[in-house]
């Protein structure tokens, strides 16, 4: 999530609705795919199996993404032996085609997943202000709720995406959607576009991997040291072998935001780090896309899921909270957003924003930026834009 500073801006409140509908219908969605969980243990099922061509268990390199890392010189043996710790902003991979992600087997271990920091940046004060008059009064703060244990029953399709950036290891939350051409049997997963790429200034951050319903059980940091991988990510590590983020947010995403922030969405194709079945298959749900962007009144009451990892969470729980949307926007001059209170934190970037259509949850945006004071977020409208780079990934990759 990027943080800006509210103290010039107004403070009237608006009332909290309560959570009991939608979170009835988002638990609904999950626990009725039933999916690869245990029918005994009621556990999810293991993730563990090799691929069918990789002879030792060592995961390939596809030729086609070994072929665009030796177009920019690239060794893939050295990539995955630590080359990718060079950010060379002079060779930073940035535009779209440039997009590369090989999997390198064990890179995130639990221990470095928790050592992870939030994607959290500042946006002025100046450029909060200038939306004043397109923007509703701020909400009033909505306390974040735990989400209940375990994950895998309650919010299976909500987890954690990990990425490596010039910075060292990050975190953001992200969801799994369905895919309109790869019915049951997606491997898409919805997040924002400053955990995939660092915009204007920067390029594709690198190891971006998938982690459903991390953290299964809710456990503490000292009672992690001892769990069971299995805890920790009950249906394993899913690696971006592409993913896709809007031409607004590669062009004009900033440090402080920019004029990209309105079109702060991103999709991942993942696969797994060991086995065969695709993502949707083995997590046992998946979430519908809603791009017909409904106005702020037209969307009721939305639900924000994320992983907030910075003070006072710590990253290891899985939180969210319901409000009745109201207006965003940086600028006169540019899209307003979905706006809830809420007072999840970075980390929480990413997560999926959902509301009841037709009698059940749809993703509808994603947590995008909130105040220093962690009193609300924001997140895009979803609309042609969004739809139409969701369909192109559905079809360029979705079938592999």
């Amino acid at each position: 999530m990027r943080s800006i500073s509210t103290s010039a801006l107004g403070h009237k409140r608006r009332s909290v609705l309560a959570a009991t509908g939608l979170v009835t219908a988002l638990a609904f969605t999950v626990t009725a795919c039933g999916g690869s969980a245990d029918s005994a243990s009621g556990k999810p099922g293991a993730t563990s199996s090799r691929t069918a061509d990789d002879g030792g268990g060592e995961v390939g390199i596809p030729a086609d993404l070994a072929g665009r890392l030796k177009e920019h010189g690239i060794d893939v043996d050295r990539w995955k032996d630590g080359g990718w710790k060079d950010w060379d902003k002079d060779k930073w991979l940035s535009d779209a085609k440039d997009f590369v992600n090989p999997v390198i087997e064990g890179l995130w271990k639990p221990e470095r997943m928790q050592s992870a920091e939030e994607a959290n940046k500042t946006i002025t004060t100046k450029d909060a202000v200038a939306g004043q008059g397109v923007s509703d009064p701020d909400p009033a703060p909505v306390r974040a709720q735990a989400e209940k244990t375990p994950y895998h029953r309650n919010a299976a399709p909500v987890g954690k995406v990990f990425f490596d950036s010039p910075d060292g290891p990050a975190v953001c939350s992200g969801t799994v959607i369905k895919d309109v051409n790869h019915p049951g049997k997606s491997n898409l997963v919805w997040t924002a576009g400053h955990c995939v790429h660092a915009g204007g200034n920067g390029g594709w951050y690198r190891n971006l991997v998938f982690v459903p319903a991390y953290n299964d059980l809710d456990k503490s940091e000292a009672e992690l040291r001892d769990a069971d991988p299995a805890e920790i990510a009950p249906y394993g590590n899913w690696w971006a072998d592409w993913a896709s983020t809007s031409n607004q947010w590669i062009q004009g995403g900033s440090e402080t935001g920019g004029d990209g922030a309105a079109h702060d969405y991103a999709v991942l194709h993942v696969k797994p780090e060991r086995g065969t079945k695709s993502l949707e298959e083995t997590v046992g749900a998946a979430l519908d896309v809603d791009f017909s962007a409904p106005s702020a009144a037209e969307a009721a009451k939305i639900g924000a899921w994320g992983y907030p990892a910075a003070p006072p969470y710590n990253g290891l729980q899985m939180f969210r909270c319901v409000d009745a949307p109201g207006r965003f926007s940086l600028s006169p001059a540019l899209p307003t957003m979905y706006r809830i209170g809420c007072t999840m934190t970075g980390g929480s970037s990413g997560g999926g924003w959902f509301r009841v259509l037709n009698g059940k949850s749809v993703l509808v945006s994603n947590t995008s930026i909130g105040p220093a004071d962690n009193t609300w977020l924001a997140g895009p409208q979803l609309g042609r834009d969004a739809e139409a780079l969701y369909q192109n990934m559905s079809r360029t990759y979705g079938g592999r």
